[in-house]
């Protein structure tokens, strides 16, 4: 086979930047790193064999997540999350996923809606077998499809920007198998509503299953 095909058929290796920012984003979830620890640079491209271009890059994603911040004469400094901030996030994210689904059960193509509907069914099957990394890109793209579906660009933009913070979280939500299928089943709530053209009824289903996580997230920091 020639290279170039090779290379159109292979999957993309991940960029070293982002799989030292994931490492680093699991850490800060879990603890290990704790709020105030400064993220040396050359210390984190000693860590993981690398330059400190994707080091810098990988803290620059940890920024864009509110999971770190540049401090003058400190450095990168992991944040602090709170219960009270985590609330926040989710209440607002809650608010925007609620307003999207709303314009999207009123706007999305029929094509939009099948490709909705084809996916969640093919969640369900992964939240069965227990694919938890599998499920979390899934669900990634499911709400970003809700996002797309609302076709506002503006709206699109703010909630893109919401993701990303919450991202980790969400994440580390969805580790809990039955955390999984529950996810799931409140994708059947929103979805069904889709379908249906109910936007009041879409925007209580998004609204209840931010809560849902929300709970989840903050249980776990107990």
């Amino acid at each position: 086979m020639p290279a170039s095909e090779n290379a159109a058929t292979c999957p993309p290796k991940r960029l070293q930047s982002a799989v030292i920012a994931d490492t680093l984003e699991a850490e800060i979830i879990a603890g290990t790193l704790a709020s105030g620890s400064k993220l040396d640079e050359q210390a984190l491209a000693d860590r993981f064999g690398a330059s400190r271009t994707p080091v810098r890059e990988a803290l620059q994603l940890l920024a864009s997540r509110s999971l770190a911040e540049r401090v003058p004469f400190r450095g990168v400094i992991v944040t602090q999350i709170t219960r009270e901030r985590i609330d926040m996030l989710f209440e607002t994210m809650g608010e925007i996923e609620a307003t999207c689904g709303r314009f999207a059960a009123e706007r999305m193509t029929m094509s939009e809606r099948a490709a909705l509907e084809e996916l969640h069914q093919s969640m369900g099957d992964m939240a069965n077998l227990g694919s938890q990394e599998d499920y979390e890109t899934a669900n990634t793209i499911f709400h970003t499809r809700i996002f797309e579906g609302a076709h506002n660009a503006e709206l699109l933009e703010v909630a893109n920007g919401l993701r990303l913070k919450l991202a980790p979280f969400r994440k580390s939500q969805l580790k809990a198998a039955e955390r999984m299928k529950r996810s799931n089943e409140e994708h059947e709530a929103i979805v069904g509503a889709i379908l249906e053209r109910n936007p009041r009824a879409t925007e209580k289903a998004l609204r209840r299953h931010l809560l849902s996580a929300a709970k989840a997230v903050l249980n776990s920091m107990k």
